[in-house]
Formats: structure tokens, C-alpha cells, sequence
């Protein structure tokens, strides 16, 4: 089919269309706020110790491929509170809780471990359906209070975090048999309490990362696919037009909280319910008063995977990546804390970097039209010629 002035509509390349598309917008967004953020982390190293600048950029970039297995692994937790604080944003909420209901889908988890005698082939996902009602639990009452008194789910959610993480420890410590008090942490669980490993040496990686990622495929499909992910996302967008049409507004909220809260509380349950490379030996929790950063992570990975399910999923394996060649940064004479830095940099500038990018659209968007326009007038010309 052509136009009137003899340009293939169909064959032509529609790059206009493209710039505008939203996973574009959200791609190219993260991309330029990851090189924004890697550029302002070597300006620091080089400002800290300029010889060892250079060699400390390629730990953080390149360091996590020499260490793939445990990069998937501390992926797993924040992927899924990442896939909780983005499926809470998706409703219009901000699940700040996702601390809390981690750190109680985590003793959830460690509860069912040690507290229940079941067969090895099911114990471990018994305590993993464990960890996820304690995060349910624990992510249904900041819920509660939005749908019915309309209090505000950022301060409800932050008070729970603290709850949470005390009222963890207090158990845990009066357990004798989840606590060893001479070592100020929780015994190693049973074999049969331990999530299968996926045989990578030197790290803890196991099966909970197919499942997380298996999750997070699932949570695209319900909200791009069902009628239900659609009430969300409108009621997200619009909560008046939404009752408006018939939504349940009251009744999303508290669904959205239930299922936000046990996917974090999936993420302790990931984490915990993990063996170490130590044969017969687990990863092990001490109580110490802090909230679980794994849960602030996750709100970092779902900001910078525009809160898109397989965004995050992409999100978090970067984050863990970038995290564990920061880890190695130190061989070179640089703290940890700098690969906290460049996260954080990252983030900020996720921000700019969308409202760079419209305006990098709109420049290219004008050179296209002017190219179509001289395409015409050539047209025109050779018409008026014949």
C-alpha cells in the first residue's frame, strides 16, 4: 500500500513507533542510568585511589562472572521482593514492608525446617509454602488498613518491618532448638528442610532461583494476560474510575497486599532454606536487630526494572552481579560499601535517565520528520518532472 505522495507505508521502517513503546522507554531508561551510575562509581575509586581505579571498574563489571553460582543465588531474594514492591506499584501501592514480611516468611520457613517431622522429598517445599504464608500473613495487614481505614500503606508497612524483625529475633532467641546461644545463631536445618542444589561448585545456588524466575514469568502472564491483572493495573492508574466501572477497589488492595507479602516472604524462604557448600551444613540466621536489607534491595530492583515482572527478573541478576564484583573490588584496596554507591547512583539516576531519554526521542523524532519531509518534496519534484 503507498501514500499519496508514492512512500511504502508497510515496508517503511516505523522507528517512531518504537521510541514510544514503553518497553523501549523502560530499557534504554535502565541502560542509561546503569552507564550513568558505573561512570560516577569510577570517578569515585579514581578520586579514592586513582591507580587502582581502573582495576577496581573491571571487579565490579566483570568480577560476578568468576562467581555465577552464588550471583543467581543472592539474586533469588531480591528478585522476589523486587517482584513483590513492583506487583504492590503496579495497584498504586508502595510495599516498603517488603523487610518485614521477608523476615517473617524467613522464620516461617525456619520454623517448618525444624519444628516439623516430614519426609525428605516434601519437607523443604512444605517450609518454602511456610516462608510464603508467613509473608502473606505479615504483608495482609498493611492491607487491611488501606482498604478499610484508608490508612497509608508506606507508614503501616514501615512500622511492620520493625515489628517483624523484633518479634523474629525474640522467637528465634527463645527457641532452644532453632538456637545455638554460644554461637548467636540459628543451628544448621535437617537435609530434608534444605532446598535441592543445582551442583554449582562453591556456591549456594539451588532450585529456588527456577522458581523465582518461574514466579516472575507467571506474575507477567496474570497481569497482562487476565481479567484480574487489568483490574490492578486500572485501578492503579485511576482508583475513582475504577470503582467507577465496578472495580472492587477495597477487595484489590487486600488481594494485592496477600500476594505481595508472600512473594517476599518466598524470598526468605529462598534464602534461608538454602545448603551451603559445606556438606551438611545450611545457611543459618543471627538475630541481631537489623532489618533484612534483601527487602530494601528489592524495592532498588524493582525501580529499575520499571516494576515489569521480566524487568526485574533482569534487574536482579544484574544488581547480584554488580554486588558480588564489588565484593571482590577490596582485593585492589576498595570498601564493600563502594559497590553500595554505584546501586544507589544507579537508581537516582533512573529517574533522569527517563526524562533524558524523552528528550533524546523527541530530537530523534524531529530528524526522522524532517528526513520523511525532504522524501516527499524528492517525490514531489520527480513528479512534477515526469
Amino acid at each position: 500500500m503507498q501514500d499519496n505522495n508514492g512512500i511504502d507505508k508497510k515496508n517503511r521502517f516505523n522507528f517512531k513507533s518504537i521510541t514510544k513503546s514503553g518497553g523501549f522507554t523502560s530499557l534504554s531508561s535502565a541502560l542509561m542510568a546503569i552507564f550513568l551510575g558505573l561512570v560516577f562509581g569510577f570517578f569515585v575509586m579514581l578520586f579514592a585511589s586513582p591507580p587502582n581505579a581502573l582495576a577496581g571498574l573491571r571487579y565490579i563489571i566483570f568480577g560476578g562472572f568468576n562467581r555465577i553460582g552464588n550471583v543467581f543465588y543472592f539474586a533469588t531474594p531480591i528478585l522476589m521482593t523486587g517482584l513483590s514492591v513492583g506487583f504492590a506499584f503496579k495497584m498504586g501501592l508502595f510495599n516498603i514492608g517488603a523487610s518485614g514480611q521477608y523476615t517473617m516468611g524467613l522464620f516461617f520457613a525456619l520454623y517448618a525446617g525444624f519444628m516439623w517431622d516430614l519426609p525428605p522429598g516434601i519437607h523443604w517445599f512444605a517450609a518454602i509454602l511456610a516462608g510464603m504464608v508467613g509473608g502473606m500473613l505479615w504483608g495482609i495487614i498493611p492491607g487491611l488498613f488501606k482498604a478499610f481505614l484508608n490508612v497509608n500503606e508506606v507508614i503501616t508497612s514501615i512500622m511492620f518491618n520493625y515489628i517483624g524483625m523484633y518479634l523474629v529475633d525474640m522467637m528465634i532467641q527463645g527457641s532452644s532448638i532453632m538456637y545455638t546461644a554460644d554461637k548467636t545463631r540459628t543451628k544448621y536445618l535437617p537435609q530434608s528442610a534444605q532446598i535441592p542444589s543445582l551442583g554449582i561448585p562453591n556456591s549456594n545456588v539451588n532450585l529456588g532461583i527456577i522458581f523465582a524466575i518461574i514466579i516472575g514469568i507467571f506474575l507477567y502472564i496474570v497481569l497482562e494476560k487476565t481479567i484480574f491483572g487489568y483490574e490492578l493495573k486500572a485501578t492503579g492508574y485511576n482508583k475513582h474510575a475504577a470503582e467507577y466501572a465496578g472495580m472492587k477497589g477495597k477487595t484489590n488492595i487486600i488481594l494485592t497486599m496477600l500476594i505481595a507479602g508472600g512473594l517476599s516472604g518466598l524470598g526468605g524462604a529462598f534464602f534461608m532454606l538454602s545448603p551451603s557448600g559445606i556438606v551438611g551444613s545450611s545457611m543459618t540466621y543471627e538475630p541481631i536487630n537489623i532489618i533484612a536489607a534483601n527487602g530494601f534491595t528489592g524495592i532498588a530492583v524493582a525501580l529499575l526494572g520499571s516494576s515489569h515482572p521480566i524487568g526485574t527478573i533482569f534487574s536482579a541478576v544484574f544488581i547480584s552481579h554488580i554486588q558480588r564484583g564489588g565484593t571482590l573490588a577490596s582485593l585492589v584496596g576498595y570498601k564493600p560499601e563502594i559497590i553500595d554507591l554505584v546501586i544507589a547512583v544507579i537508581i537516582y539516576f533512573s529517574a533522569f535517565a527517563m526524562i533524558m531519554n524523552t528528550a533524546l526521542g523527541k530530537i530523534v523524532e524531529s530528524r526522522l520528520g524532517e528526513k520523511e519531509a525532504k522524501e516527499i518534496e524528492i517525490n514531489d519534484d520527480v513528479k512534477e518532472a515526469e
